[in-house]
């Protein structure tokens, strides 16, 4: 498994090398120009903009630029500074996750806890009045868009019964408040929780439904266990093998991968940070929030490999 781990890191590298050549083109391509943020047309008096280019480096060749960053990346671990405001894009990215990581885990949480109960019971009692429920509401899941959902979301309960905040995540700043946290939490972590709570149930419904038909399932109960022993002991453990490939994919959307129920609520996470930085062609934080995500992608499939060894001792890496 060591060995098995060491490769894939390795077979990272060059991954993350094109993953950051292309990124970089496409944001260069892009229409818009990062000096554009800083220009104000009501003003008479304009800063010296030529200057100010030269200054981010914005008057280089494109591939000195980049080389620039690489080397900044490789040598320093230096993910640049932004064009906006001069703070490390790092130190940018690092204050985020604490909010990123409290509104999508409390969704994912959600959705685990929910999501797979509902799959296993709606495969135990198929065809009957609550696997067809379980059913509507996967095809709902799918079908609803996110930001839809959030928009309609905040409209109800937001402005019409004014039960909950129109989005940031907090109002007393001064001291911690747990209650406040919680009322700003509860919309943005129920859309986010919706979709993902749909792809749990509809993965394990699909998964129990196919181990339960196995011949070592009947042969269990044949022995005369019972259908609890039956599920929990036998049966359980691989189905739950689609639901590990799922867990290792869902660390990438826990950071990036909401970006607009992030903006909807105006929750101050990665996925705000990355719709700003491309309004402001902010070119650094564009780059290190992609390389973050790229990253936690790469993390997120290792993670899951080494989960199914763990679930199922029959799988080894490394040995022919």
């Amino acid at each position: 498994m060591t060995v098995y781990v060491i490769k894939r890191i390795l077979q990272a590298i060059p991954l993350l090398f094109i993953i950051s050549v292309v990124s970089f083109i496409l944001m260069v391509v892009a229409p818009g120009d990062p000096i554009d943020a800083y220009r104000n047309p009501e003003s008479a008096q304009q800063q010296d903009f030529t200057a100010l280019r030269a200054h981010l480096g914005l008057d280089d060749p494109y591939p000195v630029q980049y080389l620039k960053w690489l080397r900044a990346l490789v040598f320093e671990g230096n993910l640049g500074y932004s064009f906006q405001d001069g703070r490390p894009v790092v130190d940018k990215i690092v204050e985020r996750i604490p909010a990123t990581l409290t509104l999508m885990g409390t969704g994912i949480l959600i959705a685990f806890l929910v999501g797979i109960p509902m799959g296993i019971y709606a495969a135990i009692k198929r065809n009957s009045l609550f696997d067809y429920g379980a059913l509507l509401y996967s095809n709902l899941g799918y079908a609803v868009p996110s930001f839809w959902l959030a928009i309609m979301v905040l409209l109800l309960f937001s402005l019409k019964l004014d039960l909950f905040p129109m989005g940031g995540m907090r109002d007393n700043y001064d001291n911690f408040d747990l209650w406040d946290r919680l009322h700003h939490l509860i919309l943005p972590a129920f859309v986010f929780a919706f979709g993902t709570t749909a792809t749990k149930t509809r993965f394990m419904r699909s998964s129990m439904l196919e181990v339960i038909q196995q011949d070592y399932v009947r042969t269990a109960r044949a022995k005369g266990l019972s259908e609890r022993k039956v599920i929990m002991k036998h049966a359980l453990r691989n189905a739950l093998m689609p639901i590990i490939t799922l867990l290792g994919l869902q660390l990438p959307v826990l950071f990036g991968g909401s970006l607009f129920i992030e903006n909807v609520f105006a929750w101050p996470g990665l996925g705000r940070l990355a719709v700003e930085a491309v309004f402001l062609r902010d070119y650094q934080v564009i780059m290190g929030v992609t390389m973050f995500t790229s990253i936690l992608v790469i993390i997120g499939n290792l993670i899951a490999d080494v989960l199914y060894a763990v679930v199922d001792p029959r799988i080894q890496y490394g040995k022919n």
